[in-house]
């Protein structure tokens, strides 16, 4: 969703300049940023999204993957939509569910590299005793 994308580039030009340095933030931004923080903070949140990196899926599937009761998968679904996170098609009696803001990715990427990081230079101090 051209929006979604828009909504993050404006955002992320609001936080840092060319050089990186941190820009003032307003509180409504402020806002907006803990609310992306909080949607991604719930683990079901992040295993959807692991699950639809690859492409559609359906709600049935992605209940099946994830072992969770269909209401379950809905409500975190509908909170994913709703946050322009993932999209929602319905094709007959089921519903599919996709990515429309990859730059989702993007940020789980950027986290998971600081966590290798921190986690490879721990294990390295161990390593030596």
């Amino acid at each position: 969703m051209a929006g979604a994308k828009k909504w993050v580039d404006n955002i992320s030009a609001s936080i840092y300049s060319n050089t990186h340095m941190a820009k003032e933030l307003s509180p409504i931004a402020i806002d907006m940023i803990a609310e992306r923080f909080r949607i991604l903070s719930e683990p079901a949140r992040l295993r959807i999204l692991h699950l639809l990196q690859n492409g559609e899926l359906s709600v049935n599937s992605l209940t099946a993957l994830l072992g969770t009761s269909q209401p379950n998968a809905s409500k975190h679904l509908k909170i994913l939509q709703d946050a322009g996170i993932v999209g929602r098609e319905q094709r007959g009696n089921s519903v599919y569910y996709s990515i429309i803001d990859s730059s989702i990715f993007e940020l789980c990427e950027l986290v998971c590299g600081s966590l290798e990081t921190r986690f490879r230079e721990k294990a390295e101090v161990f390593a030596s005793i």
